[in-house]
């Protein structure tokens, strides 16, 4: 139960006098609670080298587990070819964890994919990882041969042309065909889109540091949601809201994540959200004596950000266009998309974005000058 929950097993502290010995041990007490037979064979009258509960003992029962999952895997592929999706990323201790995907068609015809493996290895060097998943497919009975696809992300050491881990693989299966993940490419094409423009790739700088100037207590984070529960009540009342069952919920500003440009967009929706609420609370920051000279500074320079145009002006912007991408970075992210759906999505998302150059200017300029105005921002003379 535990394994299929994802719950980690061991505890802080598994001495008899602890509190909470962990999961495995806690839910053995429980269980022993609701059963006098566990009761008394595995916990009262067991000698203590046959308790079976010491951490060895957990770790080779997962390891058992683990390799009937490997086995019924096995048995599922059969003799079909399949392709492998690999990544890898640092742990918290550390360490560098590759995950192995494989993707195949069973029986049925249905595509399946199944996470194998997840290993530790020494480096991210191509000949290592390489090593590791043919030690990985040979484990479990599967042949380099049988590869079909490969599925990495765009890093160099993945998909170099001469030394990457796709050549090394193509040399000895050479119709095992590197895709580089679709919903990948476009969240890098974005980023480097986006930094190309200055005043776009500053607006995420200010935007995140506004954001980490807000949040950085749950003091700031409490006075935050307060003013927004305020803002919220005050527009039901002025007509300026819808109300319904799930409407105007509650809600912090979100950070947005380096590799992730959706999530881009999910922080720009909740500083729009929060506009008003952000205002209040980097006011009351930067006139409160009580903090420090250091945080009042910060508030003081995040506040000169927030009221001007030109900051209220990318974020609408950038909001438009990426509630226009967000929906293809969706989209190519499915199961079930194939290529064929996936060209279709990223056609129709170049017109859209067509659409916003040709005709969204003066729709955009008039939301910019109404949302400045409901903010209380000098708008420029824009003749100038």
């Amino acid at each position: 139960w535990l394994t299929f929950q994802g719950c980690p097993f061991r505890g802080h502290d598994e001495s008899p006098g602890s509190l909470n010995r962990g999961n495995f041990l806690e839910m053995l007490k429980l269980l022993a609670s609701y059963n006098k037979e566990v009761n008394e064979v595995v916990l009262e009258n067991a000698p203590k080298n046959a308790k079976y509960t010491s951490p060895d003992v957990q770790k080779e029962i997962l390891s058992i587990v683990a390799q009937k999952v490997h086995k019924s895997i096995r048995e599922e592929i059969g003799n079909s070819k399949f392709c492998i999706m690999v990544d890898e990323a640092r742990d918290e201790s550390k360490k560098e964890q590759m995950a192995i995907v494989l993707r195949f068609v069973n029986k049925e015809g249905l595509i399946k994919e199944r996470f194998l493996d997840l290993i530790h290895v020494s480096d991210t060097t191509t000949l290592t990882l390489k090593e590791s998943i043919c030690a990985v497919l040979l484990a479990n009975g599967l042949s380099i041969q049988d590869i079909r696809g490969q599925g990495y992300d765009g890093a160099s050491n993945m998909r170099g042309e001469w030394n990457g881990l796709k050549a090394l693989i193509l040399n000895e299966c050479p119709y095992a065909y590197y895709i580089h993940c679709i919903a990948h490419q476009l969240q890098l094409a974005l980023v480097a889109a986006s930094r190309e423009v200055y005043e776009v790739h500053n607006f995420f700088q200010h935007a995140n540091f506004i954001i980490n100037v807000v949040s950085a207590s749950p003091k700031r984070n409490d006075e935050l949601l307060a003013n927004q529960a305020e803002e919220i009540a005050r527009e039901i009342e002025l007509g300026e809201l819808d109300t319904g069952r799930g409407a105007n919920q509650i809600s912090s500003l979100q950070r947005p994540g380096d590799t992730r440009w959706s999530s881009h967009y999910r922080s720009i929706l909740s500083l729009k959200k929060m506009f008003g609420a952000t205002i209040s609370v980097l006011r009351s920051i930067a006139n409160d004596r009580l903090v420090s000279k250091y945080s009042r500074g910060d508030a003081s320079g995040a506040l000169r950000i927030i009221v001007t145009f030109d900051f209220v002006f990318i974020l609408l912007l950038m909001e438009k266009i990426m509630k226009i991408t967000d929906v293809l970075c969706q989209t190519l992210q499915k199961k079930n998309i194939d290529i064929l759906n996936a060209t279709d999505s990223v056609s129709t998302t170049k017109v859209l974005l067509g659409e916003l150059r040709n005709n969204g200017w003066e729709p955009l300029l008039e939301e910019v000058k109404l949302f400045c105005g409901k903010h209380e921002i000098d708008i420029p003379d824009l003749s100038k």
